[in-house]
């Protein structure tokens, strides 16, 4: 076996004892698979499977399909196929050249479904669809279909002209017989196939008869030689329904069902439909909104592939559904940018800081640490002169109890890497608003270092050369939702769309080396938080940061 890449959980002890001699996978290699559908944009909730699926394949030495499930072709797209592509790359998996598509299978399905009827377990049912409801019987009472004991001929020729069109919507489907009385609902002759007529995004107008997953997935697993197919827990009920497929139908091989619990985090939604409800009615930015869970929208908003595995990974696989904070995302990336941001400085609500005993026309630069806590990042130079750019809550002309920042006849505070200051006083516009601060500093603390042993009694403070400092837009983001529970039982999701998610700053300053890095790299802004270069509005003379995660860590550990 590999070194192990996940912890130690139950799906692993079932492989485990199935690749011991006389078990069920004994000299076979660990085969998994990732289903996606292609009907919208990978999200945090994938992620989990994802991982699980690659993951499991890498810790045995194994292997993992990629296969798009568009056995439903109704909101499937090529979009979404290349998408989903992107993310599973980025965060660091590959399929090498085991890719398909469900519908690759569609032919071999059809053929499987009439064995089925000829071997007298399925049969063509022209119940519409309220009759379903009204005979589908209760835990008391079993269902009924007045068309289960149909004909093998008719069942065959009937689902032949299913195929070739001949009926509407709705008329028939085909159904499974196994037991009308069983206590699984699941398995109450289940439908198998049903007629579309829709325009296929690979298969176009070739199909208007489309295969129910619950017959399709157990099938498709079959054909690639999955030996374990692993899911979220809402398939639990499905299973005795996939082994009934395997069990009764002409197949290679014999996959086993896994169930895991899914991953749900609060102040967020994940359901494809209602991520879609949010772009399509204008209340976020597209798919790739940095408030959406989806992996490019956290992606954009500066989440690293190390990050959101480390999540996942935390977390563990367990049989019970659970909610996980919100903060623990944020306490994962914040743990990874710690050690891999370069430290930077930028100044959001900007005012202008005045060093009037600096002589005018000069400058200076300094060679401050890119990363304290990785040496091997390097250094940088930035520049130094009489006028810099502070933030503006850094002064205040009447201080507050146990301010120590700058205000008029106040402590000595330090210039971040630079000098030891002392403001002198301020000047202000005609309606009176301060306009410009001003200082003095002391030219024998050149570094404002705190190892220097001076004692001062300020705090200190980030700057930017008003010299060389480039605007930029800065994006502060919040949670999408009000409620940590948006998506509860009796809610409107959208009723508790947080009007607060997004705070648009503008004519921020920051330092000029990052006019030249590339989207999407990453940054802690010294006292701010950990920003990263908007991957999507971010260009050369017009810079926009999104704030990934802020440094103080609300999560308890």
């Amino acid at each position: 076996m590999a070194e192990e890449t996940m912890s130690t959980n139950f799906i692993h002890s079932i492989i485990e004892e199935e690749l011991q001699p006389g078990g069920r996978c004994e000299g076979k290699k660990v085969h998994t698979r990732f289903p996606p559908e292609p009907n919208g944009y990978l999200h945090i909730g994938h992620c989990k499977a994802l991982t699980i699926d690659f993951g499991t394949a890498e810790k045995y030495s194994g292997i993992c399909n990629l296969r798009m499930d568009d056995t439903n072709p109704a909101k499937e797209d090529t979009e979404y196929v290349d998408a989903i592509q992107e993310d599973i790359h980025w965060l660091g998996f590959d399929w090498d050249d085991r890719f398909y598509y469900g519908s690759d299978y569609f032919e071999k399905t059809y053929e499987l479904a009439v064995e089925l009827i000829q071997k007298g377990l399925a049969y063509v049912c022209e119940l519409t669809p309220e009759q379903f409801k009204e005979y589908r019987g209760d835990t008391t009472t079993p269902a009924k279909s007045p068309w289960r004991d149909r004909p093998v001929e008719e069942n065959l020729d009937l689902f032949q002209r299913m195929k070739n069109g001949e009926f509407p919507e709705g008329k028939y489907t085909l159904r499974a017989k196994i037991d009308l009385a069983s206590g699984n609902f699941n398995m109450r002759d289940p439908v198998l196939y049903r007629i579309r007529y829709i325009e296929h995004h690979r298969q176009g107008t070739k199909w208007c008869i489309f295969p129910m997953y619950d017959f399709a997935h157990p099938i498709q697993d079959a054909l690639e030689g999955i030996t374990h197919s692993l899911c979220s827990l809402e398939y639990e009920n499905h299973r005795p329904l996939y082994d009934w497929v395997v069990d009764h139908c002409d197949l290679p091989s014999k996959p086993r069902q896994i169930e895991f619990a899914r991953l749900g985090i609060n102040y967020t939604v994940m359901s494809k439909r209602k991520l879609r409800a949010l772009v399509e009615g204008n209340y976020v930015d597209g798919w790739d909104d940095p408030r959406m869970p989806t992996l490019c929208g956290l992606r954009r908003r500066g989440y690293t592939p190390r990050s959101i595995r480390n999540v996942c990974e935390r977390i563990g696989v367990a049989k019970a559904d659970s909610t996980v904070e919100y903060g623990f995302l944020e306490h994962c990336l914040r743990e990874d940018l710690n050690e891999t941001a370069k430290r930077t400085m930028a100044v959001l609500r900007p005012i202008r800081l005045t060093v009037t005993n600096y002589p005018e026309g000069q400058s200076e630069t300094f060679s401050v640490e890119n990363n304290p806590v990785d040496p091997s990042a390097g250094t940088r130079e930035i520049t130094f002169s009489r006028n810099l750019w502070i933030e503006a809550e850094d002064f205040l002309e009447t201080p507050v109890p146990k301010y120590k920042r700058l205000f008029p006849g106040g402590p000595e505070c330090r210039l971040k890497g630079a000098y030891l200051i002392t403001c002198t006083g301020c000047v202000k516009d005609e309606n009176g608003n301060v306009t410009e601060v001003l200082c003095e500093y002391d030219p024998n603390s050149r570094g404002g270092d705190p190892a220097d042993g001076r004692k001062v009694k300020g705090a200190t403070i980030h700057w930017v050369d008003a010299a060389t400092a480039v605007d930029a837009e800065v994006r502060l983001y919040d949670n999408l939702f009000t409620d940590p529970d948006p998506d509860g039982a009796d809610k409107n999701f959208l009723d508790y769309i947080n009007p607060q998610s997004l705070e648009v700053l503008s004519g921020c300053k920051v330092e000029a080396g990052l006019s030249n890095m590339e989207a999407p790299a990453s940054f802690q802004f010294m006292r701010q938080g950990y920003f990263c270069l908007d991957n999507k509005d971010s260009k050369p003379g017009a810079l926009v940061f999104n704030r990934s995660v802020s440094l103080k860590d609300s999560f308890k550990k």
